[in-house]
């Protein structure tokens, strides 16, 4: 009776040995292949996202930077310090638009042509952007 019953225990402790034993590659392949991205797409994603931001907070300074600018944010009382700290806290999308503007209106400076508009678009994205930060905080 004894031998019976540690040999029913000795398989049962067997087949669970094996079940297990045969399910652990089974996981460790199946959870190589659930990944949909990769670390190496997702670290060139990640460093395409901080190369925009990093171009479009470049955009948006060089336009404050001009004397132009410059002239335009004292004529309005708002400080270019102030303005120039304030752009790395705004949020991606919104600095995506405003570089975007930025550029128009940095080619209009590059080409000697500044007109009202561009002064216009200098202002409006300066207190879009001191908005913005107090806002957030």
């Amino acid at each position: 009776m004894k031998v019976r019953n540690t040999m029913r225990v000795c398989t049962t402790l067997l087949a669970a040995m094996l079940a297990l034993a045969g399910n652990i590659p089974a996981n460790a392949q199946g959870q190589k292949g659930d990944h949909a991205v990769t670390a190496g797409q997702l670290r060139n994603d990640v460093q395409k996202a901080a190369d925009s931001r990093q171009a479009s907070e470049a955009a948006v300074r060089e336009m404050f930077a001009s004397d132009q600018a410059k002239a335009a944010l004292k004529s309005a009382g708002i400080d270019y310090k102030q303005v120039d700290q304030a752009i790395s806290q705004v949020n991606d999308e919104d600095l995506a638009r405003m570089a975007q503007r930025s550029h128009e209106v940095n080619k209009n400076f590059a080409a000697g042509r500044l007109g009202d508009r561009d002064l216009l678009i200098i202002l409006l994205v300066a207190v879009a952007i001191i908005l913005i930060v107090v806002a957030v905080r």
